[in-house]
């Protein structure tokens, strides 16, 4: 039984496509940076030329589902679609030219989801905070290996922060301190949770913690195609971290295993990281390789089981 799952984020869309009867080994994936949130984002808008390219890359996505003769699709919307007045419209779009029936979760969803996702890859084994930064929101979850102790979503993605104050090149220190101040008082219900629970690492799933990832691997003399879940060094990321936020947009695309649709997005990822543990004391990091995408799958793993043993 083959499933595919397509992950329509706010700068990319995903589509994985698995074999159930395998234990979910995935046989095709692909990527299409569509930048659903260009332009509008915080006006709740999903302008033409961005709606267009969203319709384009689902009615590839499929073809490619057609040609390997899928029995079951799960298409999953997060920010962008939610929040946008014209949402709505692109679901129905997306139904008449590609024929794939978009369902569009709650960011609780989204989070639940996410949390799935990296438990598979087996690095939750202590008391941990998951973070996944989106373009349109960032999911926060705290949890143990067994549990999600808490979760939230936030309007706090990369491209909502980008276009609301991102404007200097490099970004500059007001720029930064507003972002801080937002973050801060956005975040708060987050901080005192996690004075509660003490996580004891941060989990960064895929997205920018793989761009993270891949150009340490690269500091390291370590090919970037080899990235894998496992541990980001805390010490390295910070002065990473400190290089990204101070460059310009131009040294940023000359910047090895840093894709183009993040070249900007990846100084409002890093801002919002070192708040992050800032505000925690957190010293610990992995990248999850999994994320939302790999949490349906997971989940669709489950409902197959549980049908097939009936």
């Amino acid at each position: 039984m083959k499933a595919a799952v397509i992950d329509l984020g706010t700068n990319t869309f995903h589509l994985i496509i698995a074999d159930l009867a395998k234990g979910g080994a995935v046989i095709y994936k692909t990527t299409v940076p569509v930048k659903l949130g260009e332009g509008r984002i915080n006006d709740n808008m999903i302008i033409p030329e961005a709606l267009e390219r969203g319709l384009q890359a689902l009615e590839a996505f499929a073809a490619t589902i057609k040609t390997h003769e899928v029995d079951v699709v799960k298409a999953t919307a997060t920010s962008a679609v939610r929040s946008a007045a014209n949402g709505e419209d692109f679901v129905h779009a997306a139904r008449e030219r590609a024929g794939i029936e978009i369902k569009v979760i709650d960011g609780d969803a989204e989070a639940g989801l996410i949390y799935k996702g990296v438990q598979a890859t087996g690095l939750i084994d202590t008391t941990t905070l998951v973070m996944d930064i989106g373009g349109g929101s960032t999911e926060f979850i705290i949890c143990s290996p067994q549990e999600v102790l808490w979760k939230k979503s936030y309007d706090i993605g990369a491209a909502r922060l980008m276009q609301a104050y991102f404007k200097s090149d490099p970004i500059s220190a007001t720029e930064r301190d507003a972002i801080y101040r937002h973050v801060e008082a956005t975040t708060a219900e987050l901080i005192a949770k996690c004075k509660v629970y003490k996580p004891a690492k941060l989990i960064g799933s895929a997205g920018a913690f793989e761009s993270f990832a891949g150009m340490l691997m690269i500091q390291n003399n370590k090919p970037a195609k080899d990235i894998a879940s496992g541990v980001i060094d805390y010490d390295q990321y910070l002065q990473l971290s400190a290089r990204l936020i101070a460059s310009t947009h131009e040294q940023r695309m000359q910047m090895d295993a840093l894709p183009p649709v993040r070249v900007d997005m990846i100084v409002i990822a890093a801002l919002l990281l070192n708040f992050v543990l800032e505000q925690t004391g957190i010293k610990v990091l992995n990248l999850s390789t999994n994320d939302l995408k790999m949490g349906v799958l997971a989940q669709l793993q489950e409902d197959y089981n549980l049908d097939s043993s009936l």
